[in-house]
């Protein structure tokens, strides 16, 4: 079979209208591409945070990989360890390893229908097939891992609730991540409660864990993003079309753009990329355009896409009255990846 040819030049996406069907939605259900090789043996726990290596050993044992315990004599059994729950919840801040550990759990499970996604990326399920069907599609998996769970929003959160209450009746084993930052006042305390709280009718089924460290990539989340002048961005458009597609948009026309497509298709807006390219970047104004903007960075940051931008710092986007608002943490979460996204 001849080699699919790499496709090259420049592209904008506000000329795309991707579509994407149900069954493609959930084909798509694995780990993003940085952690299709992650392992618990690859986690590096920090031996100055116990609560990395605490949960990476629980992880282990729930996933039924964890070196059995040694008998102490003839015929004799060791010591009974507590009983698992069907659900785990990682509770940490941003660079912790949390999404490693969730893929680790799904690679290390030797089952035959498991699935991954994002919050995003299962509630988008369920409003293109519908609830209903969203049962009868994922009832007797073997495992689901959902990874930044969103507690800001009642009606999504109270679907998941019931989807995921229907899914343990049926066999299924959970593992979540949540999405809390480390700087967020003290709330890192607190997340695994509200968690509890928000999916009431779940909570006995998970088994919460804290994660304590500092960002992996070793970047504050007050650290600049990465931004060009109009003849480095052209250059760097120019050089990444030699050799990959990269997109070329203008800040706003994208964002307004992102309104016409519906989340769930996002991830096909970016397809065959190798570079995100923003002209003019300004403050966003607008919370559902915001919204929508985190979205689709969440895409392009699982894709390992680098950014290159122009105009105001892309960690600026999001003023101080959204980050003093409700969606607090997924704000704060973009910023860390957008920074990250701009230096690569």
């Amino acid at each position: 079979m001849t080699p699919t040819a790499t496709r090259t030049g420049i592209v904008h996406l506000t000329e795309r209208a991707p579509q994407i069907s149900g069954a493609e939605m959930v084909a798509s259900l694995v780990p993003p591409p940085q952690f299709t090789d992650a392992t618990f043996e690859s986690y590096r726990a920090d031996p100055a945070y116990p609560s990395q290596q605490e949960a990476k050993d629980a992880l282990m044992a729930f996933s039924g990989v964890a070196a059995p315990a040694a008998r102490t004599g003839l015929f004799r059994r060791a010591k009974k360890g507590p009983e698992l729950k069907p659900g785990v919840y990682l509770d940490g801040g941003f660079g912790v390893g949390k999404t490693h550990l969730l893929a680790s759990i799904y690679h290390a499970m030797q089952v035959r229908r498991k699935y991954f996604g994002s919050f995003i990326e299962y509630t988008a399920l369920v409003g293109a097939l519908g609830y209903q069907n969203t049962v009868e599609l994922f009832r007797g998996s073997d495992l689901l891992c959902i990874d930044e769970f969103e507690l800001d929003d009642p009606g999504d959160t109270m679907v998941m609730t019931r989807l995921l209450a229907e899914l343990v009746a049926s066999g299924t084993r959970l593992a979540a991540t949540s999405n809390t930052p480390p700087n967020a006042l003290g709330e890192g305390r607190f997340a695994a409660q509200d968690f509890l709280r928000e999916i009431h009718a779940m909570a006995v089924s998970f088994q919460t864990m804290r994660i304590d460290g500092t960002d992996y990539r070793h970047r504050a989340l007050d650290g600049h993003a990465a931004v060009l002048t109009a003849p480095e961005y052209e250059t760097a458009i120019a050089d990444a079309a030699t050799t990959g597609l990269a997109s070329d948009d203008g800040f706003a026309a994208l964002v307004a753009h992102l309104a016409t497509v519906h989340p769930s298709r996002y991830i096909r807006l970016i397809d065959g990329l190798s570079l995100v390219g923003l002209r003019d970047v300004v403050p966003l104004t607008d919370q559902s355009a915001a919204l929508r903007f985190v979205a689709f960075i969440d895409r392009v940051y699982d894709a390992q896409l680098p950014i290159r931008a122009t105009g105001e710092t892309l960690d600026l986007v999001f003023p101080e009255e959204m980050l003093a608002g409700g969606y607090r943490k997924k704000y704060l979460r973009a910023i860390s990846r957008l920074v990250a996204s701009t230096l690569d």
